[in-house]
């Protein structure tokens, strides 16, 4: 359900794991603004001082959901991250974002398919000896079939996700 007014996004991926996590989730904001979009970055939450560290993961957890919960759409960042595979945590939100039906704009490097991506033999497995999927896919088929679109940067997927959004 669109909210009345300015559009709201809400700004997934792992950006809040930078050095400048504040200053990046600034600039997001920024360019939603300036494509008619409000910004919903993670670090817009407050975290109760002196809580224990599951009950800080937990807060951040309830607030990111509701975040999500009350978003028009979502904005992704769903570059590789710590690894051959997009952040698991931005995975859950854009996974929970398809499930409420909101769309889900991604923006990642453009590598080629899944399976130029990741080294594999001849018959297609990696080396712990799993299938590498071959649907000429640049992510996962789970989330490159159910987002609204993808982008090769932020810049371009905000203005694209704002067109989307104004239909």
């Amino acid at each position: 359900m669109r909210s009345a007014g300015t559009p709201q996004v809400y700004l997934a991926g792992f950006d809040v794991f930078r050095a400048d996590a504040v200053k990046h989730g600034r600039s997001l904001k920024t360019l939603c603004a300036q494509h008619g979009l409000q910004g919903l970055y993670p670090f817009d939450n407050d975290v109760p001082p002196g809580l224990s560290p599951e009950e800080s993961a937990a807060a951040i957890c309830n607030a990111n959901i509701a975040m999500i919960q009350r978003c028009d759409a979502v904005l992704a960042n769903l570059n590789v991250f710590r690894g051959a595979e997009p952040d698991s945590g931005t995975a859950f939100e854009v996974g929970m974002a398809v499930a409420l039906g909101k769309p889900v704009w991604a923006y990642f490097a453009a590598n080629g398919a899944l399976r130029d991506q990741i080294a594999h033999d001849a018959s297609g497995f990696d080396a712990q000896g799993f299938q590498v999927e071959d649907f000429g896919l640049a992510r996962n088929l789970m989330l490159a079939c159910t987002w609204a679109g993808s982008s090769e940067t932020a810049e371009q997927a905000i203005e694209a996700l704002a067109g989307l959004l104004a239909d």
